[in-house]
């Protein structure tokens, strides 16, 4: 790959894309790997059959979050 030949629009692609896989490296997903409990599984199928739904914004507000 020739840098020199890259529209602007197309380096900003390419670091970008090298920053997220170098990020990706360093913080990994410490998950990653882990099985869910079957209680954990068992709430998160409740709250997909749940039609109640919260904004980011209500959930950080009732945990007391600032964002």
């Amino acid at each position: 790959m020739d840098l020199s030949n890259l529209t602007p629009a197309e380096f900003k692609e390419l670091v970008r894309g090298l920053v997220d896989d170098r990020l990706r490296e360093l913080l990994g997903d410490p998950d990653l790997g882990l099985q869910l409990g079957e209680a954990l599984r068992a709430r998160l199928k409740e709250s997909l059959t749940s039609g109640e739904r919260i904004s980011g914004d209500d959930l950080a507000e009732k945990l007391g979050l600032r964002w």
